[in-house]
């Protein structure tokens, strides 16, 4: 009993681990894209870019939700084509505006 009980307690305290650990490769997945495609623009507001880490510029846009941001990212708008540009899948390009979502809180 007490062995089951000890497992048990161990995989509930690894929970947290795991899912860092996840959140963490997806942000690393967001970067590299990031670093790849998308400074070009968000890292000096060319085209009216929301540049990384600007919160005042990224506010209203995160206000929107997840689903209207990859909208976005997977159209276009205005200067950016579709998929920044890249052949990102969805995954990837999701990770890219989570992101530089993140840099943005």
């Amino acid at each position: 009993m007490l062995k089951t009980l000890s497992i048990a307690t161990l995989s509930l305290a690894l929970i947290p681990a795991v899912s860092m650990a996840n959140d963490g490769g997806t942000l690393q997945q967001g970067e590299k894209l990031y670093k790849s495609a998308c400074v070009a623009c968000h890292s000096t507001g060319a085209a009216n870019a929301p540049k990384l880490g600007n919160k005042q510029a990224w506010a209203p846009i995160i206000a929107r939700g997840m689903d209207e941001m990859m909208t976005v990212a997977t159209n276009g708008k205005g200067a950016m084509p579709a998929r920044g540009g890249t052949k990102a899948d969805d995954a990837a390009l999701r990770a890219a505006v989570e992101y530089m979502v993140s840099r943005a809180k």
